[in-house]
């Protein structure tokens, strides 16, 4: 398959630019995180954007591999990949700008099942796409279980 490079390279500056925005509008995060009683487990603050950046780009790739399908479901797969960066974007700002961890936490289950709906569908159009969003599921998942074992903590 030819790689439709203009096609790629705007399907990882979507989910990266959007990272970026969120990291920029909450640049004080890693102190405010690291201020909080913090439960077992709780990673370095330094490692938060590596993981991410390697997420946004797995999303990247997902996202050119479904765009560049010929599936009725793109339409579909693409605006709940749409909605969970959406979910995404937000979450950052509602835990660490507003401090508000509870709905932070539901914000994140909310999350939890776009990105699972996104893979499901992904999956459908393409496996390797599916695949590709593992990872973010994961760290998810562990993100719900920072989350909100800080709101018991704090």
């Amino acid at each position: 398959m030819k790689i439709k490079w203009r096609s790629l390279i705007i399907s990882l500056l979507i989910p990266l630019g959007i990272g970026g925005l969120a990291a920029f509008l909450t640049r004080d995060s890693m102190q405010t995180f690291e201020s909080l009683n913090q439960p077992p487990l709780s990673p370095p603050g330094w490692l938060f954007p590596v993981v991410w950046t390697i997420l946004y780009i797995l999303m990247g790739i997902a996202c050119y591999i479904i765009y560049n399908s010929d599936s009725e479901l793109k339409k579909l797969a693409l605006g709940i990949y749409g909605i969970q960066l959406f979910f995404n974007f937000f979450w950052s700002i509602i835990f660490f700008n507003l401090e508000m961890y509870f709905l932070a936490f539901i914000w994140l289950v909310v999350l939890w099942i776009a990105v699972f709906a996104t893979i499901f569908f992904f999956w459908q159009i393409n496996k390797k796409a599916g695949y590709l969003l593992i990872p973010y599921l994961l760290w998810v998942t562990f993100a719900g279980y920072l989350n909100y074992m800080i709101f018991l903590l704090n």
